[in-house]
């Protein structure tokens, strides 16, 4: 069972929520503290984190980046909890690093379909029907190499850390290079993010992979059209 850490000061909220998770075969344990919460993210064994903004000792905003620059946590499925549901919340969470986030107050059973998204996010991607044979499941260009089934992404041979949504997109347009996918194709391809949310969503993605891809210049924006990928296929 997916073994999850709900980070929240609301102390009536854990427990009723466990025994809701329990029915979708997820284990949640919870922490009213970030200091807590970090101790026991770095014990290790958990799957992914649900961050609530509103925090004492620091915001979920502060506890999404110290998570995020911790080389052990810089992959781990993070949802945040935004109180308000305010779009800036949303795109600050996703800057950040955020997988996902659920506006306060939310229904239990939209939060367990988001949680077993992100969570199907760690699973392997299957290889598009475009992939070279002799490769694989692997998608090889110049200066950069896509493992589909370790996950793994190396850039110059240096391996690239990257969250399960930033991996999926990224596997999404490596699988089909030079398609054009537009940010609504890509939305519901991630099966994430709810279409009539915003579609910045995406662009934020984006920026996120393109940093950490420095200097490698794959991911090209075709102007009102949407994303490509653009890189040299090795033989």
């Amino acid at each position: 069972m997916p073994r999850l850490l709900l980070i929240d000061d609301d102390e009536h909220l854990a427990a009723p929520l466990a025994a809701y998770l329990k029915r979708f075969d997820l284990t949640l344990e919870s922490a009213l503290r970030p200091s807590v919460g970090l101790a026991k993210l770095r014990e290790g064994g958990f799957d992914a984190a649900i961050l609530d903004v509103m925090l004492p000792e620091m915001d979920g905003f502060a506890l999404c980046r110290t998570v995020r620059a911790d080389p052990q946590l810089a992959t781990l499925p993070i949802l945040m909890l935004t109180a308000r549901g305010d779009v800036m919340d949303r795109v600050i969470g996703l800057e950040l690093g955020a997988d996902d986030y659920l506006p306060k107050p939310f229904e239990p059973r939209e939060l367990a379909a988001r949680l077993q998204t992100i969570l199907r996010r760690r699973q392997p991607v299957a290889p598009a029907a475009t992939a070279p044979a002799e490769n694989g499941r692997r998608l090889v260009f110049d200066g950069i190499e896509i493992d589909l089934d370790r996950r793994q992404v190396l850039r110059d041979g240096a391996e690239v850390e990257l969250t399960g949504t930033e991996f999926e997109l990224l596997a999404l347009l490596a699988g089909e290079p030079h398609k054009v996918f537009t940010r609504d194709e890509i939305l519901s391809r991630l099966r994430g993010h709810d279409a009539d949310v915003y579609t910045r969503a995406i662009d934020i993605l984006i920026s996120r992979i393109r940093k950490k891809l420095e200097p490698l210049d794959c991911i090209k924006t075709l102007r009102n059209a949407g994303y490509t990928f653009a890189g040299a296929r090795r033989p």
